[in-house]
């Protein structure tokens, strides 16, 4: 069995409760560089602890922790999104697969339990080295600038499904 493990991200995990939730920060800065759409109800941003080059997230613009706490039409454009957002990916990234995750709590691995957010790892053969085992170095070939130029301008076509 293949095991997937960033122990590189600890640094991420452990600074979470200093920064607040970073989700929040991106939506209501709508920085540059990190966020690659905003919709009616969500977002797409760059996750700059990245598990891959492409490394991105939907998330809802309000800071909720489960679906049963969002309306029809906010579970429906994060879907949408969700779905466009992969197809950007392949598109644009051509991966020879693609990892998506949810973790819903803490103790499921959610790093900002209260913020529900989507994962879309991009990946290819031989993505994963010996590096993060004998030297704590993850390898990530492309700068969060580059993947941005990449991808922004697809994202930019999408139209929100908020009325």
């Amino acid at each position: 069995m293949e095991k997937i493990w960033a122990p590189w991200r600890q640094k991420y995990i452990l600074n979470i409760k200093k920064r607040g939730c970073f989700l929040c920060n991106i939506i209501k800065k709508q920085e540059k560089g990190l966020l690659l759409f905003r919709g009616g109800y969500c977002c797409v941003v760059m996750n700059i602890f990245p598990y891959n080059n492409g490394h991105i997230m939907v998330a809802p613009l309000k800071h909720k922790n489960s679906f049963e706490k969002f309306t029809e039409d906010e579970k429906n454009e994060i879907f949408f999104i969700f779905t466009e957002s992969i197809k950007i990916i392949q598109e644009k990234m051509k991966p020879m697969g693609i990892n998506t995750g949810l973790n819903l709590g803490k103790y499921a691995g959610a790093g900002v339990p209260g913020h529900l957010h989507f994962h879309i790892v991009p990946r290819w053969a031989g993505d994963t080295s010996f590096m993060p085992i004998i030297s704590d170095t993850k390898i990530i070939s492309q700068s969060l600038e580059d993947v941005y130029k990449i991808l922004k301008p697809s994202f930019d076509k999408i139209k929100s499904t908020s009325k």
